[in-house]
Parts: C-alpha cells; sequence; structure tokens
C-alpha cells in the first residue's frame, strides 16, 4: 500500500460514496467525470483495495470502502475545521464557527440570537446544522453544540443551561371543535400527533408518560418542525416546547399539572476551542439568549 495519499483523492472517495455515481460526485465536487474516475482509480491503487463494484443502479460500494468511511468523514471534518480556525486569524471576532442544534431550536429560537450577534460582529460567520442526530464534537463535526443530552466525553466543555419544559398543547380552533380533554385518559378520544419511529430519547420520556404510544397517533412524524406545524394547524394535540408555545395566543396548554416533560439542556464546545474567540463569543451569545427559553 501507498504512503502520503493526497487528500483530494479520500474527497473525491466520499463524494462518490454519498452521489452514488461518478457523474454525481463530479457535478457536487466541481469536477469533470473523467477526474473523479481517474482519482478513484489511484485511491484503489494506491490501498491495494477494489472501493466499488458497477451495477445498473450505479456504483455500489465494497465493504472495504464502507470500513474507510468512518475514517474519510473524520479527514473531512478536521479539514473543515482547519479552515474554519485559519479563517479566524487575525485581529478582532472574526471567522466561521459551526454550531449544531436541534431542527426546533435552530428554526424557532436561535436566528434572533445569531441575528444580534451578527450585528456585534459582523466579521462572524455562522453555519447553523440542525440535526438531532449528536453529532461529534471530538471528530470535529462542529464547533458548538446545543444539546437535550449530557455530554460524556472528557475533552468537551460544557455547560448546563437548565430545563426546556414539553407539555401538551392544541390550537384554540381544534378544542372548539372537539372539546378540551381534562384527564389523560380523555386523550383516547381525541387526534394525537406522535412519532412513527420512537427514538432513545422519546423511549426515556415516554416512562412518565405512558399513554403516548405510536398506536395512538393520527398523524405521525419523526420531524419536530412537521408536528409543530400540525399542532398550529388545528390538526390535533400534540407535544411542545412550552416557551415556544407561550409566544402563540391560539395555542392552549392541556393537562399541566398531569403531562410535563423536561428537556435538560447544554451548550457544548472542544476544549482545544475555550479560548478561540470566535467560538467563546458565540457560545456566550447562546448561553445568554436561551435563558428566557428555559424554565
Amino acid at each position: 500500500m501507498a504512503t502520503n495519499i493526497g487528500w483530494e483523492l479520500y474527497r473525491t472517495f466520499l463524494g462518490v460514496l454519498d452521489a452514488g455515481s461518478l457523474s454525481g460526485a463530479a457535478r457536487a465536487l466541481g469536477l469533470t467525470q473523467p477526474t473523479v474516475g481517474r482519482h478513484v482509480a489511484a485511491l484503489e491503487k494506491s490501498l491495494g483495495l477494489a472501493l466499488f463494484t458497477r451495477s445498473q443502479t450505479g456504483l455500489l460500494p465494497t465493504d472495504a470502502a464502507g470500513s474507510l468511511r468512518l475514517y474519510a468523514e473524520s479527514m473531512r471534518s478536521t479539514a473543515a475545521a482547519l479552515e474554519r480556525a485559519a479563517a479566524s486569524q487575525g485581529a478582532g471576532v472574526r471567522g466561521t464557527v459551526r454550531v449544531t442544534a436541534s431542527d426546533v431550536i435552530g428554526v424557532e429560537v436561535l436566528p434572533p440570537i445569531l441575528a444580534q450577534l451578527r450585528e456585534q460582529h459582523s466579521a462572524l460567520v455562522v453555519e447553523l446544522v440542525l440535526t438531532d442526530r449528536v453529532q461529534d464534537l471530538l471528530r470535529r463535526e462542529a464547533d458548538i453544540a446545543v444539546r437535550m443530552v449530557r455530554p460524556r466525553q472528557a475533552l468537551l466543555v460544557a455547560r448546563r443551561l437548565g430545563n426546556i419544559e414539553l407539555g401538551l398543547f392544541a390550537h384554540r380552533a381544534y378544542l372548539e371543535r372537539h372539546g378540551t380533554p381534562t384527564r389523560v385518559t380523555d386523550l383516547a378520544a381525541h387526534a394525537l400527533i406522535g412519532f412513527d419511529q420512537p427514538s432513545e430519547f422519546i423511549r426515556s420520556a415516554g416512562k412518565s408518560f405512558q399513554g403516548w404510544q405510536r398506536e395512538s397517533f393520527a398523524l405521525r412524524t419523526d420531524n419536530n418542525l412537521a408536528q409543530l406545524a400540525l399542532i398550529r394547524a388545528g390538526a390535533g394535540i400534540g407535544v411542545c416546547q412550552a416557551a415556544i408555545a407561550r409566544r402563540d395566543p391560539a395555542l392552549t396548554r392541556l393537562l399541566r399539572g398531569q403531562v410535563s416533560v423536561p428537556l435538560e439542556t447544554w451548550i457544548t464546545l472542544h476544549e482545544d476551542l475555550r479560548h478561540s474567540p470566535r467560538c467563546r463569543v458565540v457560545f456566550d451569545a447562546l448561553a445568554e439568549g436561551l435563558k428566557p427559553h428555559l424554565q
């Protein structure tokens, strides 16, 4: 196996994995299809491995390609982190900070915080990654994470912000049509909005709310923003963050004393970034801006 294989070959390898074809990778990477083909052939030769097999639907990764993917993705994340760090050099707060948060927090809560931050630091660039997947800060997939789970890695700097409360809500128009439940058992007669596939968090939260099961839902989606939109549209009763619901007078809290789930909320960054001016400013702004959203 050859040594000192260039990063460009691994970058193209990931592009083909993501696109499933040479032409798709070429479009995504801004290269020509022959160049992509040469990169893949050169990487296979250097590694002494077959990485793809051709099929009627495109290129299929071999087992060897699958085993290498995680390492190549780590290289891509490190390269992106290097570029962000390089762009931040110079006087003042400048450069790029990559922030990851859940879709609801990213859409409903963070925008005004980030808007104010940009007004104060015009040379700052923020990349906002919305996902419920816990992105790995150790592998530099993001610089800062807002998460509803306590970080376990020793090399992370974390601050517990408090709890975000979840409760049951419905639009006033829905309640006018179908009545207001006063007991948990009343929910069986209502259109409930909930998940399709249970996550680890849902399984944990479900222990304190036994009736919240997939079979009970009239409307199912694993997208939290879609659930929120359905509640706002008057489609039924669903779970919503209490602080978000308080902004809309048409949303009514139901069974307040019987259904309440706290989401422990943390903001985290890698220890190596704790003295970075750009990361410190974003970290502090997020921590301060999220306070009104907490219990």
